[in-house]
């Protein structure tokens, strides 16, 4: 694996509190660092559909490798600069550091007004990731005329009024790093980037889903690390070796899906066949089915020791199983399945 500046640092051995303290700390640096590297182009990171999909996906897996709470920042940042190109939003500036802030959970969200003076937006919105991070958000918003995404300057960083992070609205162990709070708006000016409901009817929409499902890939990757590093130190142990091989078994066949998933998207970046939705689905859920795969041959394969003792596993194992819930589960396999039955598209 290529070594990058924005690797996220290894944990110390301190207590709970003041090493997730101090790991936040660490990934806000490196979400800098990291992109500082892609304006640069130092971190290689192009857009989907641009015929270099495959190196996007690598891209975010590579990083989420190291830390997935890391990923969880820069995924949404390179998510949130094709959202602009491909609606024709403003450029995001050098320094600049974007989320997309678009979960719409039950209960109140946000609401978007149109006055004299332009847009503003307040209320409350829900898994913020770079909640104290991040310098401009795409969120979405409930206006008059229906959804809508709107370009946002948090001020976050800056003691700027308008966005403020709720204080331990996040209380997960896994991806606490990720920083994903809830912010309230009050009265934040916006810019509107699409029309309505523009966010999830464009094709870039089934991309991005694809680009989280890289990272889940890379957090797989790194939580099977232990094992691998455990069969090579106990030489031949058939229970062990069984185990790794189901690991990378796994592993080898979600990399090609993902390999296949981008060149499919490059043939047909606008997709002018319709395939988007459905790909997306297969794809996100077969990753999310490994990575829980992987998760339960490392556990049982290892057992507590790692889990007890070795702090970076710890973190990518737990981080994992908190990432992978992004997907929705049986609620996405019944909708690929009608999907499937609808389409007669057996494979």
């Amino acid at each position: 694996m290529q070594d990058t500046e924005c690797a996220g640092p290894a944990l110390p051995g301190a207590g709970a509190a003041a090493t997730s303290a101090g790991h936040c700390r660490e990934v806000a640096a490196a979400f800098a660092r990291c992109v500082d590297e892609i304006a640069s182009g130092r971190l290689d990171v192009p857009l989907p559909g641009t015929g270099r999909t495959v190196q996007r996906f690598l891209a975010l897996a590579q990083v989420a490798e190291e830390d997935l709470s890391l990923v969880r920042l820069v995924e949404g940042h390179v998510d949130a600069v094709a959202i602009l190109a491909e609606l024709g939003g403003p450029v995001a500036a050098p320094g600049e550091r974007w989320g997309v802030w678009a979960a719409e959970p039950p209960g109140p969200g946000l609401t978007a007004s149109l006055g004299a003076d332009g847009w503003v937006i307040s209320g409350r919105k829900r898994y913020c990731s770079g909640a104290h991070s991040c310098t401009n958000a795409l969120v979405t918003a409930l206006a008059d005329d229906g959804r809508r995404l709107f370009a946002v300057r948090t001020g976050l960083g800056s003691g700027s009024a308008g966005c403020r992070p709720v204080e331990g609205s996040w209380q997960a162990l896994g991806m606490a790093a990720s920083d994903s709070a809830d912010v309230i708006f009050t009265d934040v000016r916006a810019i509107p980037v699409g029309g309505v409901e523009a966010y999830v009817e464009r094709p870039g929409f089934q991309h991005g889903g694809i680009g989280v499902a890289a990272c889940w890939y890379g957090g797989a990757r790194a939580v099977a690390r232990t094992l691998a590093a455990m069969a090579a130190q106990r030489g031949a142990n058939p229970l062990t070796d069984a185990h790794l091989g189901a690991v990378d078994m796994r592993l080898h066949a979600a990399g090609a899906v993902l390999a296949q998933a981008a060149d499919e998207i490059d043939k047909d970046p606008d997709d002018t066949v319709g395939a988007g939705r459905m790909r997306s689905l297969r794809v996100r859920g077969f990753i999310e089915s490994v990575c829980a795969d992987v998760l339960t041959h490392v556990g049982r394969a290892t057992g507590a020791e790692p889990l007890c003792h070795n702090p970076v596993h710890t973190r990518h194992a737990t981080d994992l199983a908190v990432y992978i819930r992004q997907h929705h589960g049986e609620r996405n396999l019944a909708e690929l399945g009608r999907l499937a039955a609808e389409s007669g598209e057996w494979q």
